[in-house]
């Protein structure tokens, strides 16, 4: 399984969208300083996510999640 997933900053409530085969592993990977983008908004928590069979799906849902619709979409997501 595929995952596209966006994570808010628990610092500012910023998203960040991305896409994984392990969305466990990638959070803590986030919350460990691995990834340089997220790296100076630590800590981040699971906003939203969905499940896809293949990585190209979850690829494009990502940049769906990118675009100005997406953001919207994502506005009228409830936090979990």
């Amino acid at each position: 399984m595929y995952y596209a997933y966006v994570l808010r900053s628990e610092v500012d409530g910023r998203l960040y969208k991305g896409h994984c085969e392990n969305i466990e592993k990638r959070l803590k990977e986030h919350n460990t300083g691995k990834t340089k983008s997220t790296k100076g908004f630590m800590p981040w928590e699971l906003f939203y996510f969905e499940t896809f069979k293949t990585r190209e799906e979850a690829i494009e849902r990502e940049k769906f999640f990118k675009t100005g619709k997406g953001r919207e979409f994502l506005k009228n997501q409830q936090f979990h």
